[in-house]
């Protein structure tokens, strides 16, 4: 019989999977935080990870290589690669018309 064991990981693919903890919160700290995440259009998690950026950022201790929280949701619009043409003036309202 042979044992099949997932191959293992690379040091360079574990550090770029998202770590996983359980957090244990008074109910009415996770209900403010929730409603305060909910004005701002986040998930709670989404909440703690921004609040823990900040602080960390603000005491020094951001490590550089932590990656930039990833944007969720539809992209924002970009304009197009070549300006947008100009509408034709309708005849008789040009320079070209006069007599």
């Amino acid at each position: 019989m042979t044992d099949q064991t997932p191959p293992r990981r690379t040091p360079a693919s574990r550090s770029q999977q998202r770590k996983q903890m359980l957090l244990r919160l008074d109910p009415a700290v996770h209900d403010a935080l929730a409603r305060w995440a909910s004005d701002e259009l986040r998930s709670a998690n989404a909440q703690i990870e921004f609040l823990l950026r900040r602080a960390l950022a603000e005491a020094g201790r951001l490590p550089g290589a932590a990656r930039p929280i990833p944007r969720r949701g539809r992209p924002p619009h970009q304009p197009p690669d070549r300006p947008p043409e100009e509408p034709e003036a309708p005849p008789g309202t040009g320079a070209q018309d006069a007599p």
